[in-house]
């Protein structure tokens, strides 16, 4: 009845207000045809190639030509045309124009990357097209803002307020048109401009931050040049590589030498290279530069003058015209019967090795061949012939020190540091995180500098110091060589990180979560976003623009964090385009007030950032890690167009009523805040991706979620005992809605099952990840069907509802075909019989399951376990590996009340590095056979009876020599107040 009353009312002031529309109309009629008529001209003329062949093409393939970030705005647009056609009303045109003008700019800011230096002109273009890049998406992220605000009504409220303020939307589309004008003049504006002062084409974003790459070249090729008493820390690298080059291998290999850019790796292989020993073992050897850019046949023609000119030979005059079969030929002709070393320094692309191999004969004579590169692609790559990889790694803190003395106090008395610059040279130092390039760098520049007050001035504007300091312009060359050298998909990603704080460690599920709300993702057709994303930390690994901290049991990257020196270079990036704005206390960047991020590190007193906050996008606050001692308890408030908010350890106990008119969130971290319930109304949170509640204080879900169709990441779970014997170790979140309706949910991490959950599930086939409790023994059907139905799951675990409940798994016929990951908590009656079929599973883990069979038989066969943690998992004195267990690296064993004895056959666990026992207080004396574990690494020990800690505490000790072949081996024990600390054994 009242939906009849709205829509009679809503008709008999239709055609009321029919003349007010259409004088408003009217009085812009004039000029929307002008602009209608010029926008089209204004696109044409802007790229008139593109434009063209633009609009031959269908929609779906100019979507996926665009990157982000245009292409997200691209999206934005597209999907506003297609799926808000009522909402648009009179703006569509402007939207579709601005669509095609988006790709325009992408095409235009996307080629930024290929030219190395722009003139201050051309500079000033590519500024003006970010800016309006930047403008275009306020006006698409309030256009949005505003639709998605209707969205959030209900219908009758929709209904109603359509009528009522029909007027004022006029208004909104034609100030939104108006707008969407003047981005067109100001187009117009920047071409004409171009014309006038001559710049025909610009090619770069990335050419905003010059490097010189002759300089580059210069600076490597000096390495050859260094005396062997001004490096430090390669003695053990230099003899692995003698080893190699000079070994008794006859046929021919290849050496790869990978690591980020200034980390020593040319002056490495050009100290091995002059070595006297190495020269005279080789009948002939020749140096060649590579690069980013280079021609084969000049690589060749250089090899030929190197190879001559070393044996002391004239020359060959011709080469200078040859083509490169001849060169090729020339090359195969004297290298065929020689002991031959190439050294290829500073390779970029994989190509170079197909078409220079077929140049260098695989004789019988044990020849070399050398490269360096930062790429690991390039260094794993399969040469086709016997090779070997080594890993420059940072020098340790003692050699970073001796380098940067040696440069920085060489004429000073003594010849050592004065005390009174100890501290300030050190954290100097330590900021270079033993990248020799950076140490040495700074270390000349700081021996001019004699005063204390020069020093502490230094060190705190390190970051314009490294942009700005022409004695550190090589530093910032080579660093900057590899961010250009960036594909432009990878260059926002990687600029990501000067969020985060200096050492920060970051989760790769949480970056990618964060890159996918951003909108950096490409949309690839048949790949999930993810999968994509994944991709794209792969690369910037491979590339060494990212530290790898910890890996999964499988060996893929776990958790990140970006070299000193490079987050430097990010931040002086992301400041010239006003990617992010970086807030210290009361302090702000008054250079990026404008920018879209902004990142905040919290410290004691309330802060608000003097700026409009309606048109931040990101914002982070970063709180110490399980601290309380930040005042921080309020957020500063104006948020509007927000799509990432992350308040991950804030002491934040509940959220602004606002946060719900947030219409764009895609991203809401809560981890280990105080906040104890979520909004009723975060339904209208409908372009909500990812939600983090992990260990905070929410233990229920409003049934308002529901209507969060797009929810792809919900991690629910949380710790509240962090003492691994307790059952309870672990906890849930309930959900009093049908969890089912959020269909595109991937990740559901921390559910506790209730009422139909369990039966709900069954209709999740898409979810990738699931860990649910409270389960019961009579769950067992529907749980196995609901685990049945899941064939994309990678990630599953189980845990009962107390440590008593029998978790009952036997209705399940056979595992999730892409398992990997399987956690089981609670009482197991006996094996499942599916466990021998858990071929795909790499990490296994069995808490308080208190099997009384032998379980061992089961699983010691899986071909890709990798990782097996047992806790609580077996009641009896024994555990007995007879076999199996061939690709196991960590075994963790903890909670066995009466275990006292464990036996490792020779033979069995092969490759375990990491080996830890805990909480196994009848456990006096080492496992049997652990002499047999020769790649053993790590060897800890938790809460366990100090007879057991005695016998190999020292070298006299009864059973030290059983692990002697272990470097790190640890116990946990308390100390003073109850604290526990590791001690080394």
């Amino acid at each position: 009845m009242v939906y009849e009353i709205c829509r009679s009312i809503k008709v008999a002031y239709a055609i009321f207000i029919n003349k007010y529309k259409n004088q408003i109309y009217s009085k812009r009629d004039k000029e929307m045809h002008f602009y209608h008529c010029t926008k089209i001209e204004i696109a044409v003329e802007f790229n008139p190639e593109e434009r063209r062949g633009e609009r031959s093409k269908p929609r779906t393939q100019r979507q996926q030509m665009a990157s982000p970030p245009l292409e997200f705005l691209t999206g934005k647009i597209v999907s506003i045309i297609e799926n808000e056609v009522s909402l648009i009303g009179g703006v569509r045109d402007q939207l579709d124009e601005i669509k095609r003008e988006l790709l325009t700019m992408k095409a235009f800011l996307a080629d930024a990357g290929k030219k190395g230096a722009l003139s201050e002109v051309e500079k000033t273009w590519v500024e003006n097209v970010r800016d309006v890049s930047v403008d275009i998406e306020d006006i698409i992220d309030e256009f949005t803002y505003q639709m998605n605000k209707q969205r959030s009504w209900g219908p009758y409220t929709r209904a109603f307020r359509q009528m009522i303020c029909f007027p004022k939307h006029l208004w909104e589309r034609h100030r939104i048109a108006t707008k969407l004008h003047k981005i067109i003049i100001t187009i117009r504006a920047i071409r004409q401009r171009n014309q006038c002062y001559g710049v025909d084409r610009i090619e770069g974003i990335g050419a905003l931050h010059n490097y010189d790459p002759n300089r580059v070249r210069i600076y490597g090729e000096s390495s050859l040049f260094f005396k062997d008493d001004e490096l430090v820390g390669i003695k053990d690298a230099k003899d692995k590589l003698v080893g190699w080059l000079l070994s008794e291998h006859p046929e021919r290999s290849v050496i790869s030498v990978v690591g980020m850019g200034g980390s020593g790796k040319t002056t490495l292989v050009a100290n091995t290279f002059n070595s006297q020993t190495v020269k005279k073992h080789f009948d002939c050897h020749a140096w060649i530069t590579v690069s980013q850019t280079y021609n084969i046949e000049d690589l060749l023609k250089i090899m030929i003058k190197e190879l001559f000119r070393a044996a002391m030979e004239a020359i060959p005059l011709d080469i200078s015209n040859m083509s490169y079969r001849g060169l090729v030929e020339m090359l195969i002709k004297y290298l065929q019967p020689k002991r031959y070393v190439i050294v290829l320094d500073d390779v970029w692309d994989r190509e170079l090795w197909s078409h220079i191999n077929v140049a260098l004969p695989d004789g019988a004579h044990g020849s070399r061949v050398v490269l360096t590169t930062r790429n690991e692609d390039i260094a794993s790559f399969s040469f086709g012939v016997r090779s070997h990889v080594y890993h420059v790694h940072p020098l340790i803190e003692k050699e970073a020190w001796d380098l940067f003395s040696m440069k920085a106090f060489s004429s000073w008395p003594d010849r050592s540091c004065p005390q009174e610059l100890e501290h300030i040279a050190r954290d100097l130092v330590r900021k270079c995180k033993g990248l020799p390039l950076g140490i040495v760098a700074l270390g000349a520049l700081m021996s001019t500098k004699r005063l204390k007050s020069e020093w502490m001035r230094f060190c705190s504007s390190l970051n314009w110091e490294l942009s700005n300091n022409p004695t550190l312009e090589v530093v910032r060359s080579i660093l900057l060589l590899s961010f250009n050298g960036l594909p432009y998909r990878l260059k926002r990603c990687f600029l990501y990180f000067c969020i985060f704080p200096e050492d920060y460690v970051v989760k790769c599920g949480r970056l990618k979560r964060l890159w996918m709300a951003e909108g950096f993702v490409e949309q690839v057709r048949g790949a999930r976003p993810e999968e994509i994303a994944e991709s794209y930390i792969a690369e910037l690994t491979c590339r060494c623009m990212l530290q790898v901290v910890q890996r999964e049991p499988s060996g893929r990257a776990k958790t990140f964090k970006v070299h000193d020196l490079l987050r430097e270079l990010a931040l002086s990036i992301s400041e010239a385009e006003k990617f992010c704005a970086v807030y210290h206390s009361q302090e702000a960047n008054e250079g990026c007030k404008d920018a879209h991020r902004l990142s905040l590190r919290a410290s004691n007193g309330e802060f608000q950032p003097q700026r409009d906050m309606s048109k931040v996008r990101t914002f982070f606050i970063f709180s110490p890690e399980m601290s309380d001692s930040s005042s921080l308890e309020k957020l500063p408030s104006g948020f509007k167009l927000l799509r990432v908010l992350d308040l991950k350890y804030l002491p934040l106990a509940q959220l602004p009523d606002d946060i719900v008119k947030c219409f764009n969130l895609r991203y809401l971290n809560l981890k280990s805040t105080k906040v104890k319930e979520l909004p009723k109304d975060i339904g209208n949170l409908h372009n909500l991706e990812t939600l983090n509640i992990k260990n905070s204080m929410i233990r229920s879900l409003p049934v308002g979620m529901v209507k969060l169709k797009n929810l792809r990441h919900l991690l629910m779970y949380h710790y509240p005992a962090y003492d691994v014997k307790s059952f309870n170790w672990l906890d849930s979140t309930q959900a009093m809605f049908d969890i089912s309706k959020l269909e595109s949910l991937q990740v559901l991490d921390g559910i506790e099952a209730g009422g139909e959950l369990i039966k709900q599930l069954r209709h999740m086939t898409q979810l990738t990840r699931l860990s649910l409790s409270n389960v019961r023994g009579v769950d067992e059907k529907d749980l196995c069907k609901s685990i049945e139905s899941m064939k994309l799951i990678e990630f599953l675990g189980v845990k009962t509802s107390d440590e008593d409940e029998v978790l009952r798994l036997d209705a399940l016929p056979t595992t999730p075909p892409l398992l990997k990951t399987l956690v089981l908590t609670g009482k197991l009656e006996k094996v499942p019989h599916w466990f021998h079929s858990l071929d795909s599973v790499i990490y296994l883990s069995l808490h308080w399951s208190r099997l009384t069979e032998d379980f061992l038989p089961y699983i010691q066969t899986l071909p890709n376990l990798t990782k097996l943690v047992l806790h609580n998992a077996h009641v009896g004195n024994q555990l007995v590996f007879h076999t199996g267990f061939q690709k196991l690296t960590e075994l963790s064993l903890g909670n066995f009340p009466e275990l006292n004895t464990i036996i490792i056959e020779n033979g069995v666990m092969p490759s375990l590095r990491t080996l830890r026992i805990g909480e196994c207080m009848e456990l006096k004396q080492l496992p049997d056979g652990i002499e047999h574990l020769t790649c053993l690494q790590e060897l800890n020990f938790i809460d366990v009876p100090s007879e057991l800690i005695e016998r190999i505490r020292g070298e006299g000790s009864l059973d030290r020599s059983k692990v002697k072949h272990i470097s790190d081996i640890r116990y946990c024990c308390k100390i003073e107040l109850g604290f526990w600390a590791w001690k080394r054994l």
